[in-house]
Order: C-alpha cells, then structure tokens, then sequence
C-alpha cells in the first residue's frame, strides 16, 4: 500500500513540474496588452509549419526546463506562423496574409505581412522586443538552450546597449557562461 501511494505522489509531482516547464505562449496583442500591466520583454517564435528547425526548436530549446521557466518569469512568449493566415493588429496598423493558401497549410505558403515587416529572412527566428514592443533583434535560426540562454540574459538586462561593435559582442559572447542544460 506505502508503494502505491509514493508511486502516485511521484507521478503527481512529476506531471505538475512538467506542466510548469511548458512556455506560456500569448498572441502579439495579448503580450503588448500584459506590458501595460507588468512591463516586461517579448519574444516572438517566428516559424512556419513545414521547418524542420522550427520543430527542433520547439521540442529541444522551448520544452528544456531552464529555458521555460526563464522565458515564463522575464518574458511574455509569442508564436507566431510567418506563412498563417491570422490578423495581427501591432503599433496601429493590420497585418494580414491576403495571398495565403489554405491548400498549402502544411507546406510553403505566401508570407504574412508582419514578417515582412520584421524583415524575416529564415525560419527559425525568435524576435526579441522591449518593454515598448519595439524590436530590438532578430536571431536567426535553430538555437540549443545554452545559445538562447546568452540571448534571453543579454536582452533582459539590457546588456546589447552597450555592445555597439563586432568586437564588444565578441568579449561579451567570449566571456558568457551558460548554466542552462542542453
């Protein structure tokens, strides 16, 4: 009987810190709305349906504990399909997809017109905004934890202010020591 029972607060717990662990993804709207009442940064999960990279970076980098539980407390996190077919309302104007496919779902699609916005030239690519919803970068492609954690830390503490050289980032990034597991 005492097996059963360790068994079943084993499995509670197991299932509620793997809950925890999950990123909390918003809208764009939903985290501008949220930085009203607690200012914090954005980050956008910019991904289409068919990139393999992008499903790298969902099951390796977003499911890893450190990296969840860091984004949940210091960010409010976005997901956004750079090839979809949703309205986005940002900074006043209307983005949408006119030339989208339904047809074409699951495979290469027209770009939204908020990716062409943000400039989007490769999927994946997590752009980061500040406390205003202002971009303040772009990053390009798959990133492990450890190589995300350098970005999320950096843009959190507002450390890229003061790295306006090649040279600055180099030193920074040199001298970066990552804790989260990957």
């Amino acid at each position: 009987m005492k097996r059963i029972v360790y068994v079943l607060v084993f499995t509670v717990l197991a299932s509620v810190s793997s809950i925890a662990q999950e990123i909390n993804w918003v809208t764009l709207e939903k985290a501008i709305e949220l930085q009203k009442k607690d200012p914090k940064k954005i980050m956008i999960d910019v991904y289409t349906s068919w990139c393999g990279p992008c499903k790298m970076l969902d099951k390796n980098t977003f499911q890893n504990p450190d990296v969840a539980k860091y984004v949940n407390q210091n960010y409010y996190a976005v997901k956004f399909n750079a090839e979809g077919n949703e309205t986005v309302n940002y900074k006043g104007k209307t983005y949408t997809n006119p030339s989208y496919k339904a047809e074409l779902a699951s495979r290469r699609n027209s770009a939204h017109q908020l990716s062409s916005y943000f400039q989007i030239q490769a999927y994946p690519t997590i752009v980061f905004m500040d406390e205003n919803a202002d971009v303040i970068a772009p990053i390009k492609g798959y990133q492990t934890p450890p190589q995300l954690e350098l970005y999320l830390k950096m843009f959190k503490a507002d450390e890229h202010k003061n790295l306006d050289t090649q040279e600055k980032f180099n030193t920074y990034y040199t001298a970066f020591k990552p804790e989260f597991k990957g």
